[in-house]
């Protein structure tokens, strides 16, 4: 029995939220998940102001009411004032992956200094995995897909390539890649390639 993958995308912005500009981190997430999946999913989407408390109710529905698999919400994880999204991230967190954080901050470092800047985290509340993504659409695409050279060969790897296991070993939904945008890493007993 296939179980859909429910997707949450939560994008935090003042701005977009308030209808100032118009949000690109929602578009960008939808277009990469669109291109790099093989796997049938639905989304839930939010538009939301830096609010902590917003961003943590938010984050809590997607979970709680509406059994999101995983969330990625981008925006909000720099070290402005008002930049609270890993804060309200790792308030509702039941456990803390902060592999996820590692590996975005050492991508981010291949393009910019200030990477080390950025307060992503990575965590899981219940059954679902929590990342937190950058807001540019470019650094969206690169944070998941990772650094590739001008033959297009992987030199480090990006966070998405170990979400389909972390997801797997929350007993959730199976979910393939297309390997040309990122290849999907399991161990060979955990791929169903191999069964």
């Amino acid at each position: 029995m296939n179980v859909m993958v429910k997707i949450g995308l939560v994008s935090v912005s003042d701005r977009a939220s308030q209808g100032v500009y118009q949000d690109e981190g929602i578009p960008a997430l939808l277009s990469w998940l669109q291109s790099a999946l093989k796997t049938t999913f639905i989304t839930e989407q939010r538009i939301i102001p830096d609010e902590q408390p917003i961003i943590e109710k938010t984050l809590c529905q997607l979970v709680d009411d509406l059994q999101c698999n995983l969330i990625l919400t981008t925006g909000g994880t720099g070290p402005a004032i008002r930049d609270v999204t890993p804060d309200a991230t790792l308030a509702v967190a039941d456990r803390l992956m902060p592999g996820f954080g590692e590996q975005m901050r050492q991508i981010s470092l291949h393009f910019v200094p200030t990477a080390i800047l950025s307060r992503q985290v990575g965590v899981i509340r219940k059954q679902c995995l929590i990342l937190n993504l950058p807001g540019r659409p470019k650094s969206i695409k690169e944070t998941l897909e990772g650094v590739k050279d001008s033959q297009g060969n992987t030199i480090v790897t990006g966070i998405f390539a170990s979400v389909p296991y972390c997801i797997d070993l929350l007993e959730g939904p199976y979910i393939e890649t297309h390997d040309h945008i990122v290849k999907a890493f399991r161990p060979k007993n955990a791929s169903k390639s191999n069964l």
